[in-house]
């Protein structure tokens, strides 16, 4: 099998890591050869963060060029923009359409881009967009886009929704268990 390639990309504090630490369990229980790899950037809360994974028989680095991811997961608009010239002819950009004012829009030194959607649209990017904060927010926490994001994602495989649950199971405090599998049904069903 080639090795796939995803990209999850957002802001510091979205909750980027637990995604991909999420999806990295439950490609390993499917027997996959699978790396991680944290690209932190400015990732304090309010800066860019790129997460990479990849997977398949046998991976031998964690590093996505530009043209090779398969699937782009951002957890904001902007970021989802940012990265897609690293998504492949034939990927997907799954993403969030919250939007978070970077620094230079917050000091009145430029703008917050328009129609970001349209416009990765029309440089021929399949984009998948929804409000998922709203989801989020229905499922109890607006911290739990990233389960939201994580359920529309799984759209893309074919795991069972007890894979995920296992994995959610694995990767989550047991005292925001319910929350998040509900935030992620929330996403799949989206």
């Amino acid at each position: 099998m080639r090795t796939k390639n995803i990209m999850i990309v957002g802001v510091g504090g979205q909750g980027t890591l637990l995604a991909s630490k999420l999806l990295g369990r439950v490609l390993l229980a499917r027997g996959y050869d699978v790396k991680v790899s944290e690209v932190h950037g400015m990732s304090q809360r309010g800066g860019s963060v790129v997460t990479y994974v990849r997977y398949g028989d046998k991976v031998y680095s964690p590093i996505i060029d530009k043209g090779e991811a398969d699937l782009i997961v951002s957890f904001e608009l902007l970021e989802a923009a940012r990265w897609t010239q690293y998504v492949r002819p034939d990927g997907w950009v799954v993403t969030n359409t919250q939007q978070m004012n970077p620094m230079p829009v917050i000091t009145g030194a430029a703008a917050y881009p328009k129609n970001l959607v349209e416009k990765m649209q029309a440089a021929g990017v399949q984009v998948d967009a929804f409000d998922a904060l709203r989801l989020a927010k229905a499922a109890g926490s607006t911290k739990a886009v990233n389960l939201v994001l994580m359920g529309r994602l799984s759209k893309y495989f074919d795991f069972t929704e007890e894979e995920w649950m296992a994995a959610i199971e694995k990767s989550v405090p047991e005292k925001f268990l319910e929350l998040n599998k509900k935030a992620f049904r929330l996403g799949c069903n989206a």
